[in-house]
């Protein structure tokens, strides 16, 4: 079949994207399994009242360590109040406070109570919902089927998608899959998560940058499982007045950080760390008592229920948690308009890398950043689609040798502390271990941690604890003659 837009990926950056672009043109949109907008808790960071944008791009780029685009982010917290405003007008149930206000609260790296949230802690499920039911009037075609391959021209242009059940000819083929979670041990994204999609647009010839950006939430729920996905336990608990604990009872975030327990992800997930390797535990605490029951109960019902599931009643009893993968902060290089190095390829979402996050993301811009950007990539699909190609060339995912020993590697040596010696062992251990998505990303993740000798946001070298540098100075990720990710200065 043919159309103009393929949108590879449903979650909010995807289903955006096609809704921005539902009323003008063909749009496909393509799943494969459950993407990570669902699973999202905590809500949406957007200033609005008293709150100022300004506001919220300063504390955007401090999380970020100042490596963040800053035209970029001043993109995101200006368009997102109307983004948002129009999520709300779709039918988006956000909660409100007694007086019917929109019901805002902190979060780490927050100075303003503006992260909106809907079902307690299920934001992520009513964006979806929202978005779905939207995408379904405007008459957007959704199907199941994963996507294995693109096809270009002879000039490099991206022509369309290969899927198990034939291909798809498009004028534009966009990517929204998500980051890279499952290339992990433990990771708070589903399965489905692996970055099928980073490693498509490398092999297709685009550039990634902020590769070495992973970030770790801090208070993943410990079940007692150290593999697959872990339940979230969302930093809006903290927020409400949660305390992080070790073993002796000790408050130990309080004399780490001025914000302390609502520091940025990235110093929170470190210093747990920090305290498990001299505990020699493997998980901390996180106190929630002084949360009245009731309150919990109404904010936090999906943290509550997978409290009980493990057997821990939060009102009575301390909840374990430990760092797991999270987010990458970087992708797939786009402009600020989803426009990847390669004609046709466009990316949106955290495949993509505008550089709104820098080294760490801010607590709750992921979703905002999907809105926005979804609707600003929309809005030039709109304008400027290029004709129909004809699809010669093939660009496949490979095959994994061992997905496993590949999500081993890179938790052992690229996951919240990274040094030379260990980046080296990964980058040799690695190697051999074929072409599919696991290792390719991989691959770039160790490339670019390898050349960032410095420690900038989720990014810590041990070997090379300071920064070394001021504003953005991204790293780029290409393939070699061989195939294999190589990093250089953008």
């Amino acid at each position: 079949m043919s159309t103009d837009v393929v949108v590879v990926g449903a979650g909010v950056a995807g289903l955006s994207t096609a809704l921005g672009l539902a009323h003008t043109r063909r749009v496909v949109v393509l799943e494969a399994g459950d993407g990570s907008t669902p699973w999202a808790q905590g809500g949406i960071a957007t200033a609005f009242g008293a709150d100022t944008p300004a506001a919220h791009a300063d504390d955007t780029l401090v999380a970020g360590a100042h490596e963040g685009d800053v035209a970029a982010v001043h993109v995101l917290v200006e368009e997102g109040p109307g983004r948002v405003a129009e999520l709300i007008a779709s039918g988006a149930l956000f909660d409100r406070d007694d007086s019917g206000a929109l019901a805002q609260t902190y979060e780490g790296g927050h100075h303003h109570p503006r992260v909106i949230h809907a079902g307690g802690d299920a934001t992520g499920a009513e964006v979806a919902r929202t978005l779905r039911a939207a995408a379904a009037a405007a008459g957007v075609e959704i199907r199941q089927a994963h996507v294995s391959g693109l096809t270009r021209d002879a000039d490099g242009r991206v022509t369309g998608v290969i899927t198990e059940s034939g291909s798809i000819a498009a004028r534009a083929v966009v990517l929204a899959t998500g980051g890279i979670g499952n290339a992990y041990l433990a990771s708070t994204n589903p399965a489905a998560v692996r970055g099928d999609g980073i490693a498509l647009a490398l092999r297709a010839g685009a550039a990634l940058v902020d590769m070495e950006f992973v970030q770790f939430h801090p208070t993943a729920l410990f079940t007692g499982a150290t593999e697959g996905q872990l339940p979230l336990v969302t930093e809006a608990v903290r927020g409400a007045g949660a305390v992080l604990r070790d073993d002796a009872g000790i408050a130990f975030m309080a004399d780490k950080h001025p914000s302390a327990d609502l520091a940025p992800r990235d110093v929170v997930a470190r210093e747990i760390d920090a305290v498990m390797t001299r505990d020699g535990v493997d998980h901390v605490w996180l106190d929630a008592r002084g949360i009245d029951a009731a309150g919990f109960a109404r904010r936090f019902p999906t943290v509550l229920g997978s409290c009980a599931a493990i057997g821990v009643d939060p009102a009575r009893e301390l909840i374990p948690v430990a760092p797991a993968e999270h987010f990458l902060c970087g992708g797939v290089r786009t402009d600020a308009r989803g426009a990847t190095d390669v004609p046709g390829l466009y990316a949106v979402g955290e495949v993509a890398a505008t550089g709104v996050h820098g080294a760490n993301r801010l607590a709750s811009n992921s979703l905002l950043e999907g809105l926005v950007f979804g609707r600003r990539l929309a809005a030039s699909l709109t304008l400027a689609l290029p004709p129909q190609p004809a699809g010669l060339g093939l660009v496949e995912l490979g095959a994994d040798d061992d997905a496993d020993k590949i999500r081993a590697v890179l938790s052992r040596y690229a996951g919240i502390r990274r040094d030379g010696a260990g980046l080296a062992v990964a980058a040799a251990q690695l190697d051999g271990l074929g072409d599919g998505p696991l290792a390719t990303v991989a691959r770039a993740v160790v490339a670019a941690a390898t050349a960032r000798a410095e420690s900038r946001g989720c990014h810590f070298r041990t070997d090379h604890p300071e920064a070394a540098t001021t504003g953005r100075n991204p790293v780029a990720i290409t393939l070699d003659a061989d195939g294999r990710p190589e990093a250089s200065a953008c």
